[in-house]
């Protein structure tokens, strides 16, 4: 069987990238374990987070991770058991946190967040996908004086790059826009044009309806080797192959596995991140809220609100920890006093990660009818309609629409 376009993972970069291969008139499969969003595009906080233009491999970084390292049940863990294999993934993430690569990976990010929040339009507007979405704001709090003037070199940062926000430096304020919050909350930053969609699951089965609807198919597959044939990809799996002229690789915390079928070496790592969801009626949740300090969200998904977020480097196979969550979750409890926390649902999913926070958009340095688009970490959903721009001009041999070397796979 010859198939002339086969995307790989069926989550939100796989689906919209090949609904945009789609739009360009290509005929395309989606080959996944599973049926669409059931790993990390289903369990998110649902957040279009444009205005988080800052890496997370910073300069500041290195001061901050010894303490959070120390706590099992922290912002950022990596559990004993995985700590020798990670360490290569650790030193590159530390260089790549130094102040003579933050410059441009920062011009990266924000080239690819602009991209994308434009992309975004175009999607929601092709699929009629507007009743999706929660136009609410967001706010990033903060429990003094000092933690709020050291957030301000973040927040002229997004000023310089034209994202509208106001800063609130009292209870009242704060209370105005989210009431409810616990009075420890002093300084706060309010992004008014943020939005959520009200299901990460429901938006990336509605892309794959869409993509549905329009002849597209997608197939389950567990997935074995990549291998370059004379005028394409042999797709491997279980009882058979597929033969496809392009291949796009965004399986997600699973795609470099496959890249190294091909001989590609690319250091992605896995971020496990916890959420638990409580059922309507646990707290009356006016926008997205980000306790940075803490590292977790309260986000609203199908007039419920899910709690989650934090770090853990924990690789593919070792077991959940599921106390990450209950800390999360005791957390938000002292934060939102009237939040009710029973009948909640726990989950845990892996987010790809890069080392320099930067995802990997690009051909295979083996074969170039290989394309990668993984390694968002927790920005696939913000990032997924800019990502599939990108590979599409990719296929059709088009300008690129921002400069793309800082997304080369062969940049490690």
């Amino acid at each position: 069987m010859t198939q002339k376009v086969v995307v790989i993972g069926a989550g939100v970069i796989g689906i919209t990238t090949a609904l945009d291969l789609q739009r360009r008139g290509h005929s395309v499969l989606v080959l996944d374990r599973g049926d669409a969003a059931t790993q990390a595009s289903a369990g998110n906080a649902g957040a279009f987070a444009f205005p988080e233009v800052e890496p997370l491999a910073t300069p500041g970084i290195l001061r901050k991770a010894p303490k959070w390292l120390l706590d099992p049940l922290g912002p950022l863990s990596i559990p004993p058991a995985y700590a020798l294999q990670i360490l290569p993934w650790m030193v590159r993430f530390l260089r790549a946190s130094r102040s003579d690569r933050y410059t441009s990976l920062l011009s990266a990010q924000v080239s690819l967040m602009k991209l994308s929040s434009t992309a975004l339009d175009r999607l929601i507007a092709s699929v009629d996908a507007e009743p999706l979405l929660q136009r609410d704001g967001q706010m990033q709090l903060y429990e003094s004086e000092a933690e709020f003037q050291a957030s301000l070199p973040t927040w002229t940062l997004r000023r310089d790059h034209g994202i509208e926000f106001e800063l609130l430096d009292s209870r009242e304020a704060i209370a105005e826009k989210q009431p409810g919050l616990s009075p420890r909350f002093t300084h706060a930053g309010y992004t008014p044009n943020w939005m959520n969609t009200v299901d990460p699951e429901k938006w990336v089965v509605h892309l794959a309806q869409s993509f549905r609807d329009r002849g597209g198919r997608i197939e389950t597959q567990d997935i074995r080797a990549l291998s370059p044939t004379n005028d394409g990809i042999k797709i491997a799996f279980g009882d058979g192959q597929v033969d496809a002229s392009k291949v796009i690789v965004c399986a997600g915390a699973w795609s470099h596995h496959l890249a190294r079928t091909l001989g590609d070496h690319i250091p992605l790592e896995t971020e496990r991140g916890y959420n638990t969801t409580l059922p309507v009626g646990a707290f009356d949740l006016r926008m997205h809220l980000t306790f940075s300090r803490h590292g977790f969200v309260a986000s609203r998904i199908n007039n419920g609100v899910r709690i989650g977020g934090a770090v853990e480097l924990g690789g593919l196979n070792l077991p959940p920890n599921y106390r990450r969550a209950d800390t999360l979750l005791t957390k938000a409890k002292q934060f939102l006093p009237g939040l009710k926390t029973e009948g909640g649902t726990q989950w845990m999913g892996f987010r790809p990660s890069m080392p320099d926070s930067i995802p990997v958009i690009g051909p295979s340095a083996k074969s170039a009818n290989v394309i990668y688009a993984f390694g968002h970490g927790h920005l696939g959903l913000t990032q997924s309609a800019g990502t599939a721009e990108l590979v599409g001009a990719l296929v059709d041999g088009q300008p690129d629409p921002i400069a793309m070397t800082p997304y080369s796979p062969n940049r490690f």
